[in-house]
């Protein structure tokens, strides 16, 4: 994995950690794992957690905004929209850096049993975005005014697995796993009036199975399931998962969400400790470690992810992510550290999140005792088509 394991400091945490644990008594002789040792074993556990780190993510936030009877603001069923009726609150984190100048027109479908047809309405001169998202992460379509234009769009989005005949006026979109999050925004101007206005568009998009294209169709009610914590930041249900239980769930998901041609690698080194897509996780595999070893899976991942974070280049202390997010190929620590930020990003082309962690001295900011203003230089706005904004430590512009 580029920049994964060799880089330095990890390198150095992992054989102070595993120079003790090697002498410590595992749960399996080395002869019955004779193919793979300690070291290697933790080496490989780490880069599989990381590179499966966006899709448990999404899987969860995919339960926490889908376990609901019926629609409300912030929740709907699978393959009903999100309506947000208005701005996002400042701390919901549904999303990558959410701003305060659109209203989210999300959805989640599983294709990987049929394809969905979802349309999108007339948007007249209203500036809009309606990515598309696989379980990895990755943007695979994009329907906006630069990209799509703005009259009435159809398209069948089809799983990985797919084929048939599609109705004519459908474009076929084809998804590259069974999830897909459609994570749309819509431009407001926040006043009463325009509200009322987008609250007319987003109800003008639809979203139906391809068997019920076309006839009256009605959404299955879906139960609650009463053990999804609804509450609780995913980032932090994902950071207290052991590792078989996290092994257990990405292997799950992998079935329907199948890694990529170019994942080969990362793969077959997922396979000698167990963890093989669609099938069920074989811990035993990781009978090599012991408790101590495997607890340290995970925090190791995050330092990484982390530790990647820290290591971007900065200009005047903002941090500017000019390519790779979106469509992040190979890149599984950057695609995870941007899923650790914030699940759910645009491409570069569409949207550009800069992010600052320290003032022009190279201070940390202190929201308690002082006040600071983000300037611009004449004639040098952000050169966008659709807004730019600034939050809390970020700025964003929709190209």
């Amino acid at each position: 994995m580029a920049g994964g394991v060799t880089a330095l400091l990890r390198c150095f945490v992992m054989a102070a950690c595993l120079a003790v644990l090697a002498g410590m008594p595992g749960r399996a002789s080395a002869d019955d794992l004779p193919w793979i040792g300690p070291v290697e074993a933790v080496r490989i556990a780490v880069d599989a957690y990381i590179y499966g780190y966006p899709l448990v993510t999404f899987d969860m936030v995919r339960q926490q905004q889908t376990n609901v009877v019926r629609p409300d603001g912030e929740h709907a069923p699978m393959g009903q929209f999100i309506k947000m009726r208005t701005y996002p609150a400042v701390d919901n984190h549904c999303c990558a850096a959410p701003n305060a100048d659109t209203l989210y027109t999300e959805a989640w479908l599983d294709v990987s049993q049929e394809p969905w047809i979802v349309g999108i309405p007339d948007m007249g001169d209203r500036y809009y975005i309606l990515p598309m998202l696989d379980g990895y992460s990755n943007v695979f379509m994009v329907a906006s005014p630069p990209t799509t234009g703005s009259k009435p769009q159809t398209y069948a989005i089809t799983g990985p697995n797919w084929s048939g005949a599609l109705p004519d006026g459908v474009v076929q979109v084809k998804a590259p796993t069974g999830m897909v999050w459609i994570l749309g925004r819509i431009y407001c101007t926040g006043t009463a009036e325009d509200y009322r206005a987008v609250h007319v568009l987003q109800d003008r998009f639809t979203a139906v199975p391809l068997s019920a294209y076309g006839k009256p169709y009605e959404p299955k009610v879906e139960a609650v399931d009463p053990t999804v914590d609804m509450t609780t930041a995913v980032r932090k249900q994902v950071g207290v998962l052991d590792v078989t239980a996290y092994f257990t769930r990405l292997a799950r998901l992998m079935k329907a969400n199948p890694p990529a041609e170019a994942d080969a690698p990362i793969v077959a080194r997922m396979a000698q400790i167990g963890l093989v897509p669609g099938q069920e996780f074989d811990p035993a595999r990781l009978g090599v470690l012991d408790d101590e070893a495997l607890r340290l899976v995970p925090k190791l991942a995050m330092l990484e992810i982390g530790l990647h974070l820290k290591r971007q280049p900065t200009t005047n202390g903002w941090l500017y992510f000019r390519s790779g997010v979106g469509a992040f190929g190979t890149d599984y620590t950057l695609r995870a550290m941007a899923n650790a930020i914030g699940p759910g990003w645009n491409r570069p082309q569409d949207a550009v999140y800069p992010l600052s962690e320290k003032d022009a001295n190279g201070d940390t900011y202190d929201g308690a005792g002082r006040k600071y203003i983000m300037h611009v230089a004449k004639g040098q706005l952000p050169p966008v088509k659709a807004f730019w904004a600034g939050t809390n430590q970020q700025a964003f512009w929709y190209a």
